[in-house]
This record gives structure tokens, C-alpha cells and sequence, in this order.
């Protein structure tokens, strides 16, 4: 009985042990034949990257922009924003493309409504956010074109470049990287990327006729053209009924006008570009009363 049953325990471990022997060949011969060479380009440009994930690429993903990169040449090298310029030639050298690196881009709020004391129509008690005020019949600020100041960006932003003091966004340019995010998210599209060295900045978004905008604001842009008249650049002009300025054109032009739009504006929104540590002259940030 005994050995009949040492016979029954030795056949089944051998049962099993040829099963487990036979999936394991299978298993093996399956995994040569269906095996997916690895690029061995692509895991150079991966161990390039940050691996932040942000997707601020476009792409899903770090690994996702690294086989993009590499197999399709459109695709260009300079995508990660984390990596800056540094991550962008090791790329373009990976690739054998041409760097096309834009130096120095970062996110800019068109916005005074603090300093503005901007008026509010109502308040808001529901979700926090920017976009969910928005369509609450557009938000608890009177002005329809300014910061709704719940957040989005903030929420938004994979490097904490941006935080919120006294519901309005504040950027960090030591930590935003250009990626645009938040110029993506933003309901109202005053966040823009504006270059680094940009000289002044416009901040200011209303599309509202003055006699208007001046009631719930007090620096909104009246849209009285002295800006765009006093500069000898002819950088500033109104596009898509917007102040808007070349940048190209005014840092070209560079500081012989003694930033003149600064000083003949009424409502003080044109302002240094606070980021542009080699311009030495400020102007003290008003609030309207």
C-alpha cells in the first residue's frame, strides 16, 4: 500500500515536473520568436531625460517622447522643457537633428486684477475651479476677462512653479520651465509664454470698452493707443483686439527708448518684465484705490 502510494506521489511530481519543463520550453521559444528588439538609441535618449512625465512634449510620457524622437523626423529634439538646452543637445546629437532650442520662455499672467482691486459680481461657493466658475455664468470677478483665481494653473503645473497669493497666480521663474500647461488650462487665456528676456510686459487681457472696464478695474487698459504711438520700436500694436507686443522687436531695439511705454501709460499695466534680471530700472507696482 505503502509503496503504491510513494509510486502515486512520484508520478504525479514527474507529471508535473514535465508539464512545468514543456510550458517553460514553449514559454522560452515563444518569447525569441515574438521578442521586440530594443532600440538601443531610444533608451540612450530616456537616460537623457529628466523623466519628470509631465507630457508637456505631447507625448505619453518620457519613453513616449523618446521613441517619438528617435523614430519620426519631424519630431524635434528640443520637446523637453524640464531638460532645457542642456537635454536638447544630447538629444540632437542622439538624432542627428538640427537643434532648434528657443532659449528661455516662461509663463506670464496678462492680469492686474489685484492691483486693479477688481470688483466682484458674486460669490462663488462651488467646486474649486477655475474652469467650473467659468461656466457658472463666468465666474464671481466683474471683470469678464481677468483672472478667475481659483487655481487651475497652479493645480496644473508639474514643477510648483506657480502658487496662489490672495487668488492670484504667482510664477516662479527659477522653477517654470516654459512648458505651457498652464497657458493650456487657463479659461480666461491670460496666461501666455512670454521670452525670458522680454523687456515690458502688458498686463492686461480686457477686450472691454473703457468707460466699462474702468468701473470694475482700476489699471485696466483703456485702449488709448499712447503705447503704441510713443514706441519708437513700433513693437506694440492691438491684435485680435488685444495689446500685444513684439518682443523680437523691442529687445532688438533695446533700452534707448528708456522703456518710454512705462511711463506714458495712465494705468500703469505696462510694466518690466520682473524675469529680465539685466534691466536695472523698476517701476513700483500701484494699487489702484
Amino acid at each position: 500500500m505503502e509503496s503504491e502510494l510513494i509510486k502515486l506521489v512520484l508520478g504525479g511530481i514527474a507529471l508535473l515536473g514535465s508539464m512545468g519543463l514543456i510550458f517553460g520550453i514553449g514559454l522560452a521559444l515563444a518569447a525569441r520568436k515574438f521578442a521586440v528588439e530594443t532600440d538601443h538609441k531610444v533608451e540612450e535618449v530616456k537616460e537623457s531625460l529628466p523623466m519628470a512625465q509631465c507630457g508637456a512634449c505631447g507625448f505619453p510620457g518620457c519613453e513616449g517622447y523618446a521613441i517619438a524622437v528617435v523614430k519620426d523626423q519631424s519630431v524635434s529634439p528640443s520637446l523637453c522643457f524640464p531638460g532645457k538646452k542642456e537635454v536638447a543637445e544630447i538629444i540632437a546629437d542622439l538624432t542627428g537633428k538640427e537643434l532648434d532650442f528657443k532659449e528661455g520662455m516662461v509663463a506670464n499672467v496678462k492680469c492686474s486684477c489685484i492691483g486693479g482691486n477688481v470688483k466682484r459680481k458674486s460669490n462663488y461657493t462651488g467646486f474649486t475651479s477655475c474652469l467650473a466658475a467659468e461656466l457658472a455664468f463666468g465666474g464671481p470677478s466683474a471683470c469678464r476677462f481677468g483672472c478667475t483665481g481659483l487655481g487651475d494653473c497652479e493645480a496644473s503645473c508639474p514643477f510648483d512653479a506657480i502658487i496662489m497669493v490672495d487668488d492670484f497666480p504667482l510664477i516662479s521663474p527659477e522653477l517654470c520651465v516654459g512648458c505651457g500647461i498652464c497657458v493650456e488650462v487657463c479659461p480666461k487665456n491670460i496666461m501666455e509664454l512670454t521670452p525670458i528676456d522680454a523687456r515690458v510686459l502688458i498686463q492686461c487681457s480686457t477686450k472691454e470698452i473703457a468707460n466699462k472696464s474702468k468701473k470694475v478695474c482700476g489699471m485696466s487698459c483703456t485702449y488709448c493707443k499712447k503705447c503704441v504711438k510713443e514706441c519708437p520700436a513700433g513693437a506694440i500694436t492691438i491684435e485680435a483686439d488685444l495689446m500685444q507686443i513684439d518682443h523680437e522687436k523691442c529687445v532688438a531695439y533695446g533700452p534707448d527708448c528708456n522703456e518710454i511705454c512705462i511711463e506714458c501709460c495712465p494705468r500703469d499695466i505696462v510694466l518690466v518684465n520682473p524675469y529680465n534680471k539685466n534691466i536695472t530700472k523698476r517701476v513700483e507696482f500701484k494699487i489702484a484705490v
